[in-house]
């Protein structure tokens, strides 16, 4: 890169120093070089996927390879249509670079460490879109749109089984709640989830999740299985 790690360091503070989060605990960067690093943030706020990508794609110029193209693990990958065409092999990078990008986001945020369960060991994390993949572009490289979740809630979480409310604790299904009257439900399923139940989650230390997103969420995905209940006639709002 032609800078020294301490450059490198002081570029990272003034990124760091950018986020909602970070100006709340009165983290600081470098002020006479805050200009163009603001420009590069509210770029990546206005577009994650495009910036995420153009990234990806300088780091592997920069290192002589594609970890991407070179078939990377990305343990939360969802399921690729491949395109036919000249931009076959084009959109398949991209695409996996985002994913690659989303992930390093959101684990590191996290601290490697799944939100619900605490589980600090990376082979089992997924970095779990809120809004998913295919539902809106922008937000695919969005941290702000990610939660660290280890496989088994990830796949409740993208199947609607489970969601958090505004104050951001865990909420079942019903089909989870009936499950678990069932006196054949494994142990296992009643520690895993219903003792679960009402967990409040643990933020991370930056890109703390879009309450948008989970909104988005409780409303789209989680409520596919939630009962028919009718809104409360004051708020509007469902009942959980």
């Amino acid at each position: 890169m032609g800078r020294t790690p301490s450059s490198v360091g002081m570029k990272a503070c003034n990124f760091a120093s950018l986020g909602p989060v970070q100006q709340a605990r009165k983290i600081k960067g470098l002020a006479n070089a805050s200009r163009g690093d603001r420009q590069l943030w509210e770029a990546f706020q206005e577009n994650a996927e495009a910036t995420a990508a153009e990234a990806e794609a300088a780091y592997a110029r920069l290192i002589g390879s594609d970890s991407a193209a070179d078939g990377a693990e990305i343990a939360s990958e969802p399921e690729l249509v491949f395109p036919t065409g000249p931009t076959e092999i084009t959109r398949i990078v991209r695409a996996r670079r985002v994913q690659g990008f989303f992930r390093a986001a959101v684990l590191v945020s996290y601290e490697f460490r799944c939100a619900i369960s605490g589980i600090a060991i990376p082979e089992l994390l997924n970095a779990s879109h809120i809004i998913p993949w295919q539902e809106d572009t922008k937000r695919r490289a969005d941290p702000c749109n990610g939660i660290a979740l280890n496989t088994l809630y990830d796949r409740a979480f993208d199947r609607g089984l489970i969601t958090f409310d505004e104050s951001l604790r865990l909420v079942l299904s019903d089909r989870l709640k009936a499950k678990g009257k069932d006196r054949e439900a494994p142990a296992l399923f009643q520690r895993c989830f219903h003792a679960m139940e009402g967990t409040k989650l643990d933020l991370p230390k930056r890109f703390a999740p879009d309450p948008k997103a989970l909104t988005w969420h409780r409303e789209a995905v989680f409520c596919r299985w939630v009962a028919a209940l009718p809104a409360n006639k004051e708020t509007g709002k469902r009942r959980w």
